[in-house]
């Protein structure tokens, strides 16, 4: 059975080891009313190049809503030093000396890891489907744990045998069982409202 280099690399011996986890950016701005159709032909291109970008998950723009000229560009890498070899590109730094005179502020918001899984999308789906899936997935770890790790602890005390099974939920849970869920079950999650 192979491991994926992910988890080896996340449950190395080497604890100086880095662990690659997913970063997404927001980039707000307001844009001039008078440059907002040149502003989102500007973004579908960035966010264009973004995409195509070696450990780029996914990048969108969310348009303003009614009475608001607030923009936000939203990228998602698979890790620090893809965002990094972005964020240093000549093609970001070109694109950013044309978006200058389009808006009056700009403002960049970053998160990684667990907090980017607990960070509402921009577009939510129904809550009850995120619960649902949540109570599935905390289910099959916890009967997994029982039924194949348990019955090899039972002399360890009642204390050190709960804390095992929370780490472990909360890892596999954070770490593996829901960023593959979410993205796989995305359409069900977040159904289009047409």
């Amino acid at each position: 059975m192979s491991v994926p280099l992910r988890l080896r690399a996340r449950f190395s011996s080497d604890p100086s080891a880095p662990h690659a986890e997913p970063v997404t950016v927001t980039v707000a701005r307001v844009v001039r009313p008078d440059r907002r159709e040149a502003f989102e032909r500007w973004a579908e291109n960035v966010l264009e190049l973004a995409s195509r970008f070696p450990g780029n998950l996914g990048a969108s723009l969310l348009r303003p809503g009614p009475g608001s000229s607030e923009y936000h560009l939203v990228y998602r890498f698979e890790d620090d030093e893809s965002l990094a070899a972005w964020e240093r590109s000549s093609e970001r730094r070109s694109a950013l000396a044309h978006v200058e005179d389009m808006v009056d502020d700009a403002r960049y918001a970053r998160v990684d890891g667990l907090e980017s899984f607990f960070t509402r999308p921009a577009r939510p789906g129904p809550r009850w489907r995120l619960t649902v899936l949540t109570i599935a997935v905390v289910f099959a770890i916890t009967s997994l744990f029982q039924l194949l790790v348990t019955p090899h602890l039972q002399g360890w005390p009642v204390e050190a045998r709960l804390l095992l099974s929370a780490t472990v939920v909360v890892l596999l849970l954070g770490h593996v069982a829901m960023p593959l869920l979410t993205r796989w079950l995305s359409r069900w999650l977040r159904p289009s409202r047409d």
